[in-house]
């Protein structure tokens, strides 16, 4: 055997085993005592479950860090790429990070009123999802580049290439983004789009699809939403049911006002070809090998430290402040006012006709996910029906337009959309995927 063939056939295994591993990790469920989890989710059960008392502090601890770093970067500026991409927000974020730590405080020490600090309303963040978000973040995050570091994402690009542009109107390299946001994380799709929008690669209207369809929640955040609905037995339908509803959003949206009007115009007139388009002699799988072959050897285990640490901090300092603040003030909103009801009203005839049990309840879920994806799981979480749980929890990924990460990170992005084209999108999301959710959860219960 040849030196060259050997040296092929070393970079497809170095393709081959992390992914593999990966795809064990975040896909496959697996049986034990009678609870069916995938890995990621079994390992954070175990650690919640051990350092229960402790993981509250832990939370408030690193929303301290995220307030204090961020008002020294503000203050001195930062050069170090980590320290940037951890604590360099506006002062519209700083000031949600800053709400989130005075509230988590507040909790802890069971200082205010009762209905900031209460089990229903504060309480519930810091002690009950809080902890969960502590420990799937961490191993979720930790694992994810044996996910994205060693081809995966390039194989899936390659495969879907030819697919793209009849079904989404998109160019073939898109699939790397989207396959990005879904293995990763949404945020690492929009920073992905927004890069080759400015490089020249995507067009204005291209760049709006890409960012406000398939920057969809990732695997890390629904099983973070199945364990808050108490629904990880139903992952794999779960996966399968949001993979559906999001290909339909998929199809229509490009071709539907407001992503349709966007021009087909490049940033200052650069328009720049796929520089890497498939040979006539390979086919997309081959294609894919290569790709992902070149991809794998140029990262080593080194690069799952470094990036599993970086992904981890990602979430713990930068997400855990928001979900704090943004979902203590709809929590308390939900429970001490009408407004939640009174704005899902008119979906109650529709949940009723298409059979959902306990629709009035389910119904202030609906809007609920645009501030936060959380917060529907957190209100539904004590519906009784299944079926609803499963119908909630489906419908607050495939909206996935929520402002306290993925919208707002669009609207600082140079992404060409604004705040009511969101707006829209929401709304349009939500009106095409609740009835594809609903059907198939019905053929699920």
């Amino acid at each position: 055997m040849s030196d060259s063939t050997l040296k092929k056939e070393g970079s497809v295994l170095r393709f081959l085993i992390p992914s593999l591993i990966g795809v064990f990790l975040f896909m496959i469920p697996i049986s034990i005592d009678g609870e069916i989890l995938i890995p990621v989710a079994m390992l954070a059960n175990w650690l919640q479950e051990a350092a229960a008392d402790t993981l509250p502090a832990i939370a408030a601890f690193f929303m301290l860090i995220a307030v204090a770093g961020s008002v020294i970067v503000k203050i001195t500026g930062a050069s170090n790429p980590l320290m940037k991409s951890l604590f360099e927000v506006s002062w519209v974020w700083l000031g949600i990070r800053a709400i989130g730590l005075l509230l988590s405080l507040m909790v802890l020490f069971n200082l205010g009123p009762e209905w900031i600090v209460s089990p229903d309303t504060g309480g519930l963040l810091l002690f009950d999802l809080i902890p969960v978000l502590i420990t799937v973040f961490l191993f979720a995050g930790f694992f994810l580049p044996f996910l994205l570091n060693f081809g995966l994402l390039e194989f899936c690009g390659a495969i879907l290439t030819p697919i793209m542009r009849p079904l989404f109107t998109l160019p073939g390299r898109s699939s790397i983004d989207c396959a990005a946001s879904w293995m990763g994380d949404g945020t690492i799709g929009v920073l992905l789009t927004n890069q080759q929008y400015e490089q020249g690669y995507y067009s204005k209207r291209e760049a709006a699809v890409i960012g406000t369809t398939f920057s969809i929640v990732s695997i890390t955040f629904s099983i973070v939403i199945l364990s808050e609905m108490d629904l990880m037995q139903y992952i794999v339908p779960y996966y399968f049911t949001i993979v559906a509803a999001g290909f339909i959003a998929g199809l229509i949206m490009p071709r539907i006002p407001p992503l349709s009007l966007k021009k087909d115009d490049y940033v200052n007139g650069n328009n720049k070809r796929d520089e890497r388009s498939r040979p006539p002699h390979l086919n997309p799988f081959e294609w894919g090998v290569k790709q992902a072959s070149e991809k794998a050897v140029q990262n080593g285990a080194s690069s799952i430290v470094k990036g599993g640490i970086k992904n981890v901090l990602d979430m713990w300092i930068g997400v855990i402040p928001v979900v704090m603040a943004l979902g203590t003030i709809a929590v308390v909103v939900a429970e001490t006012t009408p407004l939640f009801e009174i704005i899902g009203t008119p979906f109650v005839p529709l949940l009723e006709v298409m059979k959902v049990p306990e629709a009035a309840e389910a119904s202030q879920t609906m809007l609920i996910g645009f501030a936060d994806m959380f917060l529907p799981a957190i209100l539904g979480s004590g519906i009784e029906s299944e079926l609803t749980r499963f119908v909630i929890a489906a419908l607050s990924v495939t909206q996935l337009i929520y402002m306290s990460e993925v919208g707002g990170l669009l609207l600082a992005s140079k992404l060409p959309v604004k705040f009511t084209d969101l707006v829209l999108i929401f709304l349009e999301r939500t009106i095409i995927t609740l009835p594809v959710i609903i059907g198939l959860a019905h053929l699920i219960f």
